[in-house]
């Protein structure tokens, strides 16, 4: 009978744990990924862009920027929704939409279909672009902990330009030109 080192024993040890350990936690996607636009990501978008606006009317011109403590803590939890919103738009096995559920107009928006077909077929440009949301928002989370409006407003830019590369790749039937994309999907 031939015995093992200690080594060997440790190695063995070691492999057959690593082997018995699951690769990851089991998500349990139940949100869409129009769902989650719908309901995290516009809403928390909109309040970022809103935050910072310059009215002109009549009357005069008004300024409206975040100015109380409550106000930047508000844009930080939307900015932070925004940041983790771009990681569940990545879970493994997240449906673009429900069964049966058609573009509101197929005119100009793919059918639902169409796009899990696109986000299939390069999960790599699908995350790139969540990545940008992600990198989008962090610009804005900065901004907001600064307390620097200017730097806020200047945000949005970034933000907007994430959200309109995605859905010129994964949402409009013809993207709307883009002086900066050599083709339409890019």
């Amino acid at each position: 009978m031939r015995v093992l080192s200690p080594a060997t024993c440790i190695v063995l040890i070691l492999l057959t744990a690593g082997c018995s350990r699951q690769a990851g936690p089991e998500f349990r996607t139940t949100a869409t990924v129009k769902d989650i636009m719908d309901s995290v990501v516009d809403p928390s978008a909109d309040a970022l862009w809103d935050s910072v606006e310059i009215i002109a009317t009549l009357e005069g011109t008004e300024h409206k920027a975040p100015k109380t403590d409550e106000d930047w803590k508000t844009l930080r939890r939307h900015a932070i929704t925004l940041i983790e919103a771009s990681n569940l738009l990545l879970i493994p096995g997240r449906q673009v939409a429900r069964a049966g559920e058609k573009a509101e107009d197929a005119r100009v928006d793919l059918h639902p279909e169409e796009i899990q077909r696109l986000l299939e077929g390069d999960p790599a440009a699908w995350a790139l672009r969540a990545h940008r949301l992600h990198d989008a928002s962090l610009e804005s989370l900065k901004a907001i902990e600064a307390r620097d409006v200017t730097a806020l407003m200047n945000s949005g830019e970034t933000l907007d330009s994430a959200c309109e590369s995605c859905h010129r790749n994964y949402w409009y039937r013809t993207p709307p030109p883009d002086a900066d994309a050599g083709s339409p999907r890019k």
